[in-house]
């Protein structure tokens, strides 16, 4: 897509969900398209060692661009080490619910966004389907942006021909749909919690640790939190079982999951705030969860392990 478009797009940005910060994000993106960028090594293969893993299809959620409880660094490390022919974005990329109150876009953010366009550039097919933190995107469902296909909701086919419905969730929250503002003040609190998380992972890099979500922990020990992501799960598996598909891609609770539930495959790609998870298929369609924070943890593991020694004939 070229820059008239994106002007279009920039010039129907919504003002109620913070106008002049959505159509700043337009400018950069039209910045981003029109200048030329530095140009990174391609990689293909599983192997050798530092060089890209390559899959099928690659779908990330939850990103909350905008917000300083994003883990862009990571996820830039998670782009740099993978690829894949085909890529959704499952909502909430951008949070407009932080952004309208408050413009934060460091950087990295940035490096995010051309990181995903020069995918499609390479011939990456990418797939956005907007969530409720960047609902404001939903109005241009049906364009491409940049070569992005905006949709509300996709089906994709698995290479061993499994028809999976993806979308981001929010539509099955009960407290989302009927509640909007028990959702922002569940934000509110949310965003508190993340602030936390950050001045403990903090303390853990400088002591040599690896990353550790707060918020996952707690989630897990708090009964209620379980009983609620337990029921969404079931809920969107069923809404997936009646409309006829093999299975279900969302995201929108932070919580990462493979399983089946009455037949119908259920897979949450988990986010990039607290667990730092995608859900990717390799290209015999076999489905996989990444935990990256695991994953840079091994690495640096390997990295830092002492080389075999090797006698002497």
């Amino acid at each position: 897509m070229t820059a008239k478009t994106i002007a279009r797009l920039r010039s129907h940005a919504p003002h109620d969900t913070g106008g002049a910060n959505i159509t700043a994000l337009f400018d950069f993106a039209a910045s981003r398209l029109d200048s030329p960028q530095p140009e990174q090594p391609e990689f293909d293969g599983f192997e050798p060692e530092g060089r890209r893993r390559r899959y099928r299809t690659i779908w990330i959620s939850d990103v909350h661009l905008g917000t300083r409880g994003c883990n862009a660094d990571l996820l830039i490390d998670f782009l740099d080490h993978v690829d894949s022919d085909r890529m959704y974005l499952v909502g909430d990329m951008i949070d407009g619910w932080r952004l309208k109150k408050r413009f934060y876009w460091p950087a990295a953010h940035n490096d995010v966004v051309w990181r995903l366009m020069k995918r499609v550039r390479r011939g990456t097919r990418m797939v956005y389907i907007p969530g409720n933190h960047d609902e404001m995107f939903r109005q241009f469902a049906g364009l491409d942006f940049g070569g992005i296909q905006i949709r509300r909701k996709a089906i994709h086919e698995t290479a061993d021909g499994r028809r999976l419905l993806v979308l981001h969730g929010d539509e099955f929250d009960a407290i989302t749909l009927a509640h909007t503002w028990l959702a922002h003040v569940g934000d509110a609190a949310y965003t508190a919690l993340m602030a936390v998380n950050r001045w403990v992972n903090a303390f853990r890099r400088r002591a040599g640790m690896p990353y550790w979500s707060l918020s996952k922990h707690a989630k897990a020990k708090v009964k209620n939190a379980v009983a609620f992501i337990s029921r969404f799960e079931e809920v969107v598996a069923q809404a997936a079982g009646s409309r006829g598909v093999d299975g279900v891609v969302c995201g929108h609770i932070h919580t990462a999951e493979m399983r089946d539930i009455a037949g119908v495959a259920y897979y949450n790609d988990g986010d990039w705030v607290e667990g730092c998870t995608a859900l990717v298929e390799h290209h015999d369609g076999r489905m996989e969860l990444l935990h990256w924070a695991d994953e840079i943890a091994r690495r640096e593991r390997d990295a830092a392990a002492p080389a075999p020694l090797t006698l002497a004939a």
